[in-house]
């Protein structure tokens, strides 16, 4: 299964006019956003758990990384309200679910395979409780960095209303529109839209009259080869 499978594109997906679509797992639905593979997959999607759903126990053989964007994850690690930015690095293993419902935005075998930290933070650039409402700052451009290392850059970025924000993207980017809104080349992002930007690309986003918390990876298009690889190799 190939979806937005040419890295060499610039991909827009509106995830919220997208149908959700079932998944092997009774009461969990996906949105693909990218797919390279098909139960085992490089992939990028927002799942929603249905209250009471749970996947069943699994090794993240290419490791996962997930934002938790409404209600509260869990697995036997502990619970993962909204906000939470968690990486669970290759051949970690967990059992998902949600008691009361949640929808996550994760990526799939996308890491260096010999990576081994786990990471499990807030997933805000001004650290109050995840659960809070999204308020702008009141000027400029407030950030902080999630991960980073060789192979990637995962920040959250705040916009105050109105504001720009410029990045080097020669290595490809993705952004996923948390909360607000925000225009990029022609197009108008609002919550849970998702860009990816190709290799040698440049970024330049404008944030709305309410501003916009993004999340932003970087640096790791030039390895997504080497991930499909693992992937077919996998099977």
């Amino acid at each position: 299964m190939n979806i937005n499978a040419d890295f060499s594109q610039r991909v827009v997906v509106h995830s919220q006019q997208q149908p959700w679509l079932a998944s092997p797992m009774p009461g969990v639905d996906r949105r693909p956003l990218d797919r390279v593979g098909n139960e085992v997959a490089r992939a990028t999607t927002i799942v929603r758990y249905a209250p009471g759903s749970e996947f069943s126990p699994h090794v993240h053989t290419g490791g996962e990384e997930f934002i938790v964007l409404e209600g509260v994850f869990q697995d036997q690690h502990g619970d993962f309200p909204a906000g939470s930015y968690v990486r669970n690095p290759p051949q970690s293993s967990h059992k998902p679910g949600s008691d009361e419902g949640c929808v996550i935005f994760v990526k799939l075998w996308q890491f260096n395979p010999d990576d081994r930290l786990q990471v499990n933070i807030s997933a805000r650039a001004d650290d109050i409780t995840p659960s809070s409402e999204f308020t702008a700052p009141a000027t400029g451009v407030v950030s902080k960095v999630l991960y980073r290392d060789e192979y990637e850059a995962v920040s959250v970025y705040e916009l105050a209303p109105d504001s720009v924000l410029e990045l080097e993207a020669s290595k490809g980017l993705e952004a996923l529109v948390l909360a607000g809104d925000m225009s990029e080349g022609n197009d108008n992002l609002e919550k849970h839209s998702w860009l990816r930007l190709p290799v040698g690309s440049q970024f330049k986003a404008k944030a709305g009259r309410t501003g916009a918390r993004v999340w932003i990876k970087t640096e790791h298009l030039p390895f997504a080869d080497e991930q499909i690889a693992r992937v077919q190799n996998a099977k």
